[in-house]
């Protein structure tokens, strides 16, 4: 069993119980924290979201969870975001509104103008040679979402059709960053976090 420990940012936004579920089945240590105390301790930073951008970057900023993140990644310590957490990583939303995000990628949110909502399985297509998704191309992971990234650039590392080709997972590094739910994808996403993890902290 890995030894690695990954650090789920608690900062009042994301599903914890699931998402510390899966990596327990990956193999890792969890421990949820919400200071650096707690996070200085992991391997690898781990931020969840669900919700709407601002309110979860006006989170970020009022913990100081925003600029430890920052720091974090420019001092190269891994960093995975999944969800509204792959979001946060970017310069800026259109989410209600403008709103600066994290600016640790490349890259803007924007509505989907491929279909009014990403719900449901689709399938992983990648992009470049980044082995931790070429192991998945052509599974199904699980989708829910009505924005995304785009102006990524190189830092796409897979992606998805509606039919039109919308950003799945993108990567700079040790940063990392899911669209999709892989703690809601069955066996296929389990085995995709403990390669990309893996990859994360080794890299």
């Amino acid at each position: 069993m890995s030894r690695t420990t990954v650090g789920l940012v608690d900062y009042g936004v994301g599903n914890h119980a699931s998402v510390s579920h899966v990596l327990h089945d990956a193999g890792f240590r969890v421990r949820v924290a919400a200071d650096a105390q707690g996070l200085d301790a992991c391997d690898v930073l781990l931020l969840p979201g669900v919700g709407a951008f601002p309110a979860a970057m006006a989170q970020l900023r009022d913990t100081g969870l925003d600029a430890y993140l920052r720091d974090a990644a420019q001092a190269g310590r891994p960093l995975l975001g999944i969800c509204l957490g792959m979001q946060l990583l970017a310069q800026e939303s259109f989410e209600q509104g403008q709103t600066r995000g994290l600016g640790i990628l490349p890259g803007r949110v924007v509505p989907l103008d491929e279909a009014p909502w990403h719900i449901g399985w689709n399938t992983l297509e990648c992009v470049g040679d980044d082995p931790a998704f070429r192991q998945s191309e052509g599974e199904s992971f699980y989708f829910n979402h009505s924005f995304k990234m785009v102006d990524a650039g190189a830092c796409v590392t897979a992606q998805a059709r509606l039919p039109q080709p919308v950003t799945a997972a993108v990567r700079l590094g040790r940063v990392a960053g899911l669209q999709f739910h892989p703690e809601k994808s069955q066996s296929a996403g389990t085995r995709l976090l403990h390669t990309l993890i893996m990859e994360l902290a080794h890299a």
